[in-house]
């Protein structure tokens, strides 16, 4: 009778323990937005599953996850750029999943390619262009309408821009690696190289501030950068986003380049069937709009629009973006560094 007893318990309690384990799901998240915090409630409202969340920079999440190895409690990894998650990817970090509605939803360009049973290691729910700015005093929006008239003599002495080894740069990079060919996109760089106001530094607002005051022609930012400048209650702000043009570049080739925010399960997720509900709840419609929103970003799932009255401004009638599988960007990355260290950018 005892014995019954005690089985009884031990197996009340594994029921009891699998039931909290329905309940919750392990985030860690390279984002940091206020709008994201709606996001997460109304999940938890929808599905009853809590979300523990651990806030850090995509490079200090792909550390953690290497040296936590399988005692991770991570289910689910949400990073802010295409070559990290790439890299993620590659170093084993991710599960690829099955997920019909997420196939449904997130175009195969911006999600990883296929392994070998047909999972998706990771996922993009959100996109962000990378564009230049320029000084409407100095320049016209045709004298910078491809990346590669960043290359242009005419430029010289006229370019500001972040570190090339930044991974928004890194990405960029490797997608026109992708474009021209690894010896052209060589070139391309040492042309950059060539027409720097000053050395890389700072972050892509500071770029943007450089070309409103005067101490460079041209700078190169991602798309939400200038969203917030021209949406912020500051008026020095909005002062700073009225005295640049921006470009959507290579509308008449291969289009914008793209980097995406995106998600993946974690290796040893121990909430996996969680994990999936979290990313597939991302790539519905409202999510969607709080996700992309949030950072003043495109989404990605299919037929979602989102009203950003600062994106609108910038392109009212929408612009062409490349098409290449972003996953093809991370695979560049290593070579592109190389060829940074080759022709000197820092």
């Amino acid at each position: 009778m005892l014995k019954k007893a005690i089985s009884l318990a031990v197996m009340l309690l594994a029921a009891g323990t699998a039931l909290a384990q329905d309940q919750v799901v392990n985030l860690y998240s390279a984002r940091h937005y206020a709008t994201d915090e709606a996001l997460y409630t109304n999940f938890t409202k929808a599905t009853g599953i809590k979300i523990n969340r651990v806030d850090a920079g995509d490079a200090d999440i792909i550390a953690r996850l290497k040296a936590e190895g399988t005692a991770s409690p991570a289910d689910v990894i949400l990073l802010v750029d295409a070559a990290r998650l790439y890299r993620g990817e590659v170093d084993g970090l991710f599960q690829p999943i099955r997920s019909k509605l997420l196939e449904d939803a997130i175009p195969s360009n911006l999600r990883a390619q296929p392994a070998a049973d047909g999972g998706i290691a990771w996922w993009g729910f959100s996109t962000r262009a990378r564009v230049i700015v320029y000084d409407k005093a100095m320049l016209k929006a045709s004298d910078v309408d491809t990346y590669e008239k960043l290359a242009s003599p005419a430029l010289k002495g006229k370019i500001c821009i972040r570190s090339g080894s930044h991974p928004y740069n890194l990405s960029l990079f490797g997608a026109v690696t992708e474009h021209m060919g690894e010896t052209r996109a060589e070139e391309w760089l040492k042309g950059i190289v060539a027409n720097l106001a000053r050395d890389p530094k700072g972050g892509d607002t500071d770029q943007i501030k450089g070309v409103a005051s005067g101490e460079c022609g041209v700078g190169v930012t991602n798309s939400y950068y200038l969203a917030r400048l021209m949406r912020s209650t500051n008026p020095a702000d909005r002062t700073v986003a009225d005295k640049v043009g921006v470009v959507f570049p290579n509308q008449g080739t291969w289009g914008t380049h793209l980097n995406i925010a995106g998600g993946a399960v974690a290796r040893y997720a121990k909430n996996r069937d969680n994990a999936i509900k979290l990313l597939e709840y991302l790539a519905s419609p409202d999510a969607q709009n709080y996700f992309a929103n949030g950072n003043n970003e495109w989404p990605t799932a299919k037929g979602v629009k989102v009203d950003n009255p600062a994106l609108a401004a910038m392109v009212p009638n929408g612009f062409k973006s490349e098409t290449i599988p972003i996953g093809q960007v991370g695979a560049h990355q290593l070579k592109v560094q190389q060829m940074l260290d080759r022709v000197g950018f820092k």
